[in-house]
């Protein structure tokens, strides 16, 4: 007998053909992401992954939580592994049971039975019965309950049996790397990181561009964005992060546009540069954090404006949330408290008190015609500093 962690997942088998594609990409990113726990035989079998310890002491705790964040995960389940054999199975079963009862306080309990393996002699109910029993007998003030039972106690017959008791939800969604590059515009805000988050479980492989203005913005401000990245890339590695000096753009901006138009030809630089660097990263779309009304920027007829100077989709995973969704799900992830330390980012410099919320694409043009912004463009393109995650 030996403990295994059972991985399932979910969206892959709908996946035909391409299925073994989805799984083997899965597969490789459950060895990135534990390689360095330990060492692990990861065994992907009859709709399941199977990832079996080779060393002692693993730390089992750890392993669950690494496992949990890699996307395409639906679900995992530490569970002991053991020949096909009723005693065995049945003592196992007590040895689960009594485990469950003491991590859960639990006095109830239902079995639940999958037989893969035919040449078992016993169906599924049968095996739930003659399992519940041996518990029954040998553990005392456990009772059977299969309406709401505390626990359930899962049997699979398969190459191997596999009992276990816990079911520990992940994130699901897709394998990252199988849908893609794209290029996330990433503040140190709320917003963005949660975007790229929610793109990147769809399968998107991350790069992101950061705007830095040194020294309106601090070295902090920078460390944050940098630890915001490294949070996104427990999810999805590899995150490739672009640090692009933006103080020279943004001061000509200040100079010569109108105050009210500021902030969105700043947001039209941004993406300008954004598509640039990635179509350098061979990335297909942009990803941004913005949501409809939530400032003066984000105002349809502004993310107009702001769409005309890119040729590649723009994907906006929150423009329908509120503030408070997006900041649940921040927490959930575990972005939320480094994205509301008080480091400034480039977007709260030379802020307009009264932006315009209504821009006409034909004044902004206008007023972009009056800078030398393609120079100071390329020159922020090759200052770029990148960091992989």
């Amino acid at each position: 007998m030996e403990t295994i962690l059972l991985v399932r997942y979910g969206e892959i088998m709908l996946k035909g053909l391409n299925r073994p594609v989805f799984e083997r990409k899965l597969v490789d990113n459950l060895k990135a992401s534990i390689r360095d726990l330990g060492k692990f035989n990861i065994i992907r079998s009859q709709g399941r992954i199977y990832i079996e310890p080779v060393e002692e002491h693993a730390d089992f705790q750890q392993l669950i939580k690494r496992v949990c964040k890699v996307f395409g995960v639906v679900s995992v389940s530490p569970a002991y592994k053991t020949e096909i054999d009723e005693n065995i199975v049945y003592e196992t079963a007590v040895m689960t049971a009594r485990e469950a009862m003491e991590q859960e306080y639990a006095k109830t309990f239902k079995v639940e039975a999958r037989r893969q393996d035919k040449s078992f002699p016993l169906t599924s109910p049968e095996i739930c019965a003659k399992a519940g029993a041996h518990v029954l007998r040998n553990i005392k003030g456990l009772k059977v309950d299969v309406h709401n039972p505390d626990f359930v106690l899962n049997i699979e017959l398969r190459d191997h049996a596999y009992i276990y008791s816990r079911v520990i939800q992940a994130f699901g969604g897709m394998p990252t790397g199988t849908g893609g590059k794209a290029m996330l515009l990433l503040s140190g805000g709320i917003d963005s990181p949660v975007a790229g988050w929610m793109m990147a479980k769809r399968g998107i492989e991350l790069h992101a561009v950061h705007f830095y203005s040194y020294p309106y913005t601090s070295e902090r401000a920078k460390d944050k964005v940098i630890d915001l990245a490294k949070i996104l890339s427990e999810y999805c590695k590899p995150v490739t992060l672009h640090i692009v000096p933006f103080t020279d753009i943004q001061l000509l901006i200040n100079e010569h546009c109108s105050i009210g138009l500021i902030t969105v030809i700043m947001r039209r630089v941004m993406m300008r540069i954004a598509e640039r660097i990635a179509r350098q990263n061979d990335a297909m779309a942009l990803i941004t954090g913005e949501s409809v009304g939530q400032v003066a920027s984000q105002t349809i007829e502004a993310l107009n404006v702001t769409n005309a100077v890119v040729n590649m989709p723009v994907f906006r995973p929150l423009i329908g949330m509120d503030k408070v969704e997006v900041i649940h799900i921040a927490e959930k992830i575990g972005t939320y408290e480094t994205s509301i330390l008080p480091y400034e980012d480039c977007c709260t410099v030379f802020v307009a008190k009264h932006p315009v919320t209504k821009p006409k694409i034909e004044i902004v043009e206008k007023q972009e015609a009056g800078m030398d912004l393609e120079t100071l463009i390329l020159d922020a393109i090759e200052k770029t500093e990148t960091i992989v995650l």
